[in-house]
């Protein structure tokens, strides 16, 4: 809902200088940061740590050039299924395994299509779950946003590394994260959703691990199970069914109502059943926000994510809780 306006701000405070020292280059070239990057502005070196875990199938969530939270998790995780550690400063041997994991340049070039701009795109995308019932589809807002989306890239990035570029116009040249065709093959045996770190885990079943991914886990008002369920059912571009019962804050109605698919659905574009009444594993509006605002009581995941994971379950996959 304010990520316009975010992102309106976090290129006027950068300035041009960010825009002079953060291109497809300074990404391709950068070396393992000397000393932990600040958390809050967009490093080279942080982006093409981002792209190559995001490539090995240690997800940081959305690539936006920023140490976060996510990040960190991601390799954290990525340093202990390779032998290594990590402790706030990327090592040389981690960084040289980050590298050795995938192939090809960490920025390349694009060519927008015609579906990337075609639309129809939302004029905006309402704060409130219930303005939402009414529309006829949850798209997006922006080729922009579809753009970042794609490319697993905060519109942010997307833009710093873009600079000047609207993003309208079918057959312009940009630069994007080269994450696609980066799908996990083997199949998983099981999932464990870590209700404290906020992490989602895959495995295959000689225990190794698969995949990573942050998440927001429950909520207060509806709080994530124990124990073990299973998946049900993998529904893509669900329709978003309101319970008033759940009570959720700031949503008033007291009668049941649906919200069409699309991205920007309240729960993405991608639903994973789970084998508890109203309980998921599902895609989100809002990347930037996960693991750092609470769900409607599942667990949610970026809509790429969300994407990844169904492709390697299938009904009857356990997926644990851990509390």
């Amino acid at each position: 809902m304010f990520r316009s306006l975010a992102i309106v701000l976090l290129l006027v405070s950068a300035g041009p200088a960010l825009a002079a020292q953060l291109n497809a280059a300074s990404i391709n070239d950068a070396a393992p940061p000397a000393k932990p990057p600040s958390r809050d502005q967009i490093n080279a070196s942080v982006a093409k740590l981002e792209i190559l875990l995001d490539r090995g199938h240690f997800s940081p969530g959305e690539i936006d050039g920023k140490l976060g939270e996510n990040a960190q998790k991601a390799l954290v995780a990525f340093a202990e299924a390779n032998g290594s550690s990590f402790d706030k400063s990327v090592t040389t041997e981690l960084w040289d395994k980050l590298a050795g994991a995938s192939d090809g340049p960490a920025i390349v070039n694009y060519e927008i299509a015609e579906a990337d701009v075609k639309g129809p795109f939302l004029k905006k995308l309402p704060a409130k779950m219930e303005n939402m019932k009414s529309l006829p589809a949850l798209n997006y807002t922006s080729p922009r946003e579809a753009l970042a989306e794609k490319f697993h890239m905060s519109e942010a990035l997307l833009q710093a590394i873009n600079p000047g570029k609207k993003f309208d116009k079918a057959g312009e040249t940009i630069a994007v994260a080269n994450v696609l065709q980066t799908g996990q093959s083997t199949p998983v045996a099981r999932v464990e959703v870590d209700k404290t770190r906020q992490t989602v885990k895959a495995f295959d079943a000689k225990g190794q691990l698969l995949v990573f991914y942050p998440a927001t886990v429950g909520s207060a008002e509806k709080p994530t199970p124990s124990g073990t369920l299973k998946v049900t059912a993998i529904n893509k571009n669900p329709i978003y069914r309101y319970n008033p019962k759940y009570r959720f804050k700031g949503v008033k109605s007291r009668k049941p109502f649906t919200i069409r698919p699309g991205p920007n659905n309240p729960v993405g574009s991608m639903w994973i059943n789970l084998s508890a009444e109203g309980y998921g594993i599902h895609g989100t509006a809002d990347p930037g926000r996960i693991s750092k605002a609470a769900s409607h009581g599942c667990v949610r995941l970026t809509n790429w994510d969300a994407h990844a994971l169904a492709a390697v379950v299938k009904r009857g996959t356990p997926v644990i809780f851990l509390d």
